[in-house]
């Protein structure tokens, strides 16, 4: 899968789906360092370890860059920025029960003016799976020759 590139600058990110998914009670937000076995855990039994792990060294530099989307006091969703390489976005999943409801959209958007508050003018998507969600959502861009990318010499173990 190919990276995708985001411009930062020209993001807007305010956006109707907020208050659609606070009237649903689907509250997003930066997670808590007391939150992290919780979120890892999470993302462990809908993701997978490897994602988990990503997820994990969000929790070691404050602010924590995770956000979680969280429905009746359970988590429906995460999204990590600046966990494996700078200024790249990932990874990111909702539950497959409360997919189409904006969540994935929401805690991209979020991550997103994260990376730009650090300055970023551009964030960089890594192997990047649902291409189309991200030209939608984010106006992101392929990036010519980046498979494998930055994951080309991972141990799987």
């Amino acid at each position: 899968m190919a990276d995708l590139l985001v411009r930062l600058y020209d993001q807007t990110f305010t956006d109707p789906v907020f208050d659609r998914l606070n009237e649903e009670g689907i509250i997003i937000k930066r997670a808590l360092a007391p939150e992290k076995q919780a979120v890892v855990d999470w993302v462990a039994g809908h993701f997978g370890a490897g994602w988990a792990s990503e997820c994990g060294c969000a929790f070691a530099a404050p602010p924590i860059p995770c956000y979680i989307a969280v429905f009746q006091q359970k988590i429906i969703g995460f999204a990590c920025y600046e966990t494996t390489w700078k200024c790249f976005f990932g990874p990111t999943g909702v539950d497959p029960a409360y997919r189409g409801k904006g969540i994935g959209k929401a805690l991209l958007l979020k991550c997103l003016e994260g990376l730009r508050d650090l300055g970023y003018a551009y964030a960089i998507i890594g192997s990047a799976g649902p291409v189309d969600f991200y030209v939608k959502n984010c106006q992101a861009m392929v990036i010519e020759n980046s498979s494998p990318g930055i994951y080309r010499d991972m141990f799987r173990g």
